[in-house]
């Protein structure tokens, strides 16, 4: 019998290891040339026929291929990319990848903490590199996230990873980038409730938990304050980057209404902060812009807040912004909708946004509003190689086709689980 289930086991063996997740790619190890495609750079400008060579994870050239001469042997690898695009790796703000993995089953949700205010809450510490969701992001040229908590007033600290990594030691690529709020809502109700729609009404514990917040960040600054606490408070030392502006104040709210109340609340602590989500931004840009405040959008391809609403304001958002000046980025929902997040600029492309703009909001705004601009989110010589190759225009779903992508030099491998059933299922029906 036992004999029995060592040959089943072993039988099962090659089918499980095909569908593990792809070994990390090990260090650049030659140096790497594309010839021939379309660069599109992140800061807004366009390579029609370029040259890009790195090496050693970095990027040593960024040049148009017909105005220069290469010495193509001091190359050990060469992509002929002509008729390709070439991007930055799209960055990923406000994401729950490497704590979600199956939304239904509670036991795979590590995103949340128990209690109210949880500023010394690190996602860092529960980030799964070995999450079968991640080959799946990669597969459309999302290399970086921000990997969020969730749950609470105060939800706790993101941080930056990149995408290929043995831990999460070796993912970081910035630590502790923020302190995540979920500003109170001053409306309760609404949605639907035994298939009705429901009443929005108003929210008697508003200004309470307003003040409640109030008191919370008072009492942190008078700690940070303090040249030698006598007792150490796990909360407050959380929040000693927000008093120095080492970290940003991510707020996550969506009417016109509490975005400025929120700005207004980050002003008088002196804060750098950041709006998220955001269904009313385009009521209030004029607002952002003149208090230079960063907005990382919610999903694009979504249906407005409000019932007087054009049905495409969502859709008309990012472009209104961009119209106005204020920095923004796209942002997708959770974990495994990521890999969906380019297609969410491609369709602000379709209602007026340019689409350079787009990619930038991408790309290099997202890296400037995350603070890691300096090393990534543009094709600029000096910054990481993190970059991808697509066949076709990389935020339309019916173009967007990743051949080669490489995470600071490093070619990852782009096989997942999906296209590993695509392949298994294939072959079974042409038996």
């Amino acid at each position: 019998m036992i004999k029995n289930y060592q040959l089943i086991l072993f039988s099962l063996l090659p089918l499980s290891l095909l569908a593990q997740v792809p070994t990390p790619a090990p260090a650049q190890k030659q140096a790497i040339l594309i010839m021939g495609a379309t660069a599109h750079l992140g800061n807004g400008q366009v390579i029609e026929n370029s040259a890009i060579g790195f090496e050693n994870g970095k990027l040593t050239l960024v040049a148009d291929a017909t105005t220069i001469r290469i010495d193509r042997t001091k190359y050990g690898k060469i992509f002929d990319a002509t008729g390709k695009h070439v991007y930055p790796g799209f960055i990923a703000p406000d994401s729950r990848l490497g704590l979600v993995e199956i939304e239904a089953a509670r036991p795979t949700l590590d995103a949340a903490e128990v209690g109210s205010m949880n500023p010394n809450a690190r996602s860092i510490v529960a980030y799964n590199t070995d999450s079968e969701v991640m080959p799946t992001v990669r597969s459309n040229g999302v290399l970086l996230a921000q990997v969020t908590p969730t749950g609470g007033m105060i939800s706790g600290t993101s941080s930056v990873v990149q995408l290929d990594a043995w831990n999460w030691e070796d993912a970081t690529y910035r630590a502790d980038d923020g302190i995540h709020l979920n500003w109170p809502s001053p409306r309760t109700g609404g949605g639907f409730g035994f298939g009705e729609p429901q009443e929005q009404r108003r929210n008697e514990q508003y200004e309470k938990d307003v003040q409640a917040l109030r008191q919370f960040f008072n009492e942190a600054r008078a700690y940070a304050q303090a040249t030698a606490p006598e007792v150490k408070n796990q909360k407050f030392e959380a929040m000693r980057g927000l008093w120095d502006k080492k970290q940003s104040l991510f707020v996550h709210t969506e009417s016109a209404k509490t975005i400025q109340e929120a700005v207004l609340f980050a002003e008088n602590y002196g804060l750098r902060v950041v709006i998220v989500g955001a269904d009313e931004v385009w009521l209030v840009a004029d607002f952002l812009k003149t208090y230079n405040v960063p907005v990382i959008l919610g999903r694009t391809q979504s249906l407005p807040s409000r019932e007087d609403e054009a049905v495409d304001q969502p859709f008309r958002t990012p472009a209104q912004l961009h119209e106005k000046g204020v920095l923004f980025a796209f942002s997708e929902t959770g974990a495994w909708r990521q890999r969906n997040l380019a297609f969410q600029a491609g369709q602000a492309v379709g209602f007026g946004l340019p689409k350079e703009a787009a990619v930038s909001a991408l790309t290099l705004n997202t890296a400037k509003i995350l603070g890691i601009e300096a090393t990534c989110g543009s094709l600029e010589t000096g910054k990481d190689a993190t970059l991808f190759i697509s066949e076709g225009d990389a935020l339309d779903m019916r173009s967007c086709n990743v051949t080669a992508a490489f995470i600071q030099g490093r070619e990852i491998n782009l096989d997942n689980k999906q296209k590993y059933l695509n392949r298994r299922f294939e072959e079974k029906y042409r038996q």
